[in-house]
């Protein structure tokens, strides 16, 4: 089959399959798996339920656009949500790493919410402390996560900015053949992080705003880069909150790394850990196995969830 062929058999309507590397409302990029030209794509039907890291199927319906008419099986789907909608954010995750900086001062409740969406979905949270070069916060910024590294979670120290050379040596193991979604609030170093770790991240995100026609105005969509060694990295710019209202009771309560080994052990069956007697999580609490904060993480949590507007 000629190329001249191959290109009308394809805009013709065709079903080719590819993976999801960008995102902005309904206009969705596609990367064909046979490594032609990416393509704008759009969901077929009024609702989309597509997210960045997805396989999908997709009719090509001219040389540059496309109709995405099959979501392949997802291995997980991480969203956040609160109680009026939801908003997917990345599909086929292995590993969640989440930025925060010595300065400015980063939000513990965020990093609390990110760590229980990793715990619930099954993927790896790695957390990034950057900017150790500023000397006078880093004491105070290691005691805050002394409490997670207490829990098990893994926290890297490095200066992407004064110190980039480090990253790579810190970095690259951990995200080699796995597909990473990067979290962080503005101002954490989250870009110069990617810019490091990427080659031409600024010329491929410019290239993403093209073919999504998201215009010069356009300041944020979720895309995927591929990593030179092998894997991905999803960055979501603009990241400042994250709501959990999809999960159920049971699934936060098991998200908790620290109240995991009480649960079972309450007097009552159907224990809510809030106020109830007998319950294994608030004597552990007076007993100092788990802190006040963290409880009281989970307690916003489950009001929240029942907050939601069905």
């Amino acid at each position: 089959m000629t190329g001249r062929t191959a290109k009308a058999s394809r805009a013709s309507g065709a079903r080719i399959e590819g993976t999801v590397i960008a995102a902005h409302g309904r206009h969705y990029l596609v990367a064909p798996i046979d490594g032609s030209a990416m393509l704008q794509c759009f969901p077929r039907g009024k609702r989309s339920e597509v997210a960045v890291g997805d396989r999908v199927i997709y009719e090509q319906s001219s040389a540059d656009q496309g109709v995405i008419v099959e979501i392949g099986e997802r291995r997980n789907l991480l969203y956040r949500s609160d109680q009026f909608k939801s908003k997917l954010f990345a599909a086929n995750l292995d590993q969640l790493l989440i930025v925060l900086a010595t300065e400015p001062h980063f939000s513990e409740d965020l990093l609390g919410r990110a760590l229980i969406a990793a715990e619930a979905h099954g993927l790896e949270p790695l957390v990034v402390l950057n900017k150790i070069d500023v000397e006078t916060a880093l004491p105070h910024a290691r005691k805050r996560l002394a409490l997670y590294r207490g829990l098990g979670y893994t926290v890297v120290e490095l200066s992407a900015k004064v110190a980039p050379g480090a990253v790579h040596p810190q970095l690259d193991a951990r995200l080699k053949d796995r597909a990473t979604l990067l979290l962080g609030q503005s101002g954490m170093g989250k870009s110069t992080l990617v810019n490091i770790l990427v080659p031409n991240a600024e010329v491929a995100t410019r290239e993403i705003s093209t073919a999504l026609n998201s215009g010069r105005h356009t300041t944020t969509f979720t895309r995927l880069y591929p990593l030179p060694a092998g894997g991905s990295l999803i960055d979501s710019p603009g990241f400042q909150e994250f709501g959990l209202h999809h999960l159920s009771e049971g699934q936060l309560e098991r998200a908790f790394a620290d109240f995991r080994p009480y649960l079972g052990k309450c007097r009552f069956y159907n224990c809510h850990h809030l106020q109830e007697p007998g319950c294994a999580i608030l004597e552990a609490i007076d007993e100092g196995a788990i802190t006040p904060e963290r409880h009281a993480l989970y307690a916003q949590l489950v009001h929240e969830a029942s907050q939601i507007v069905r």
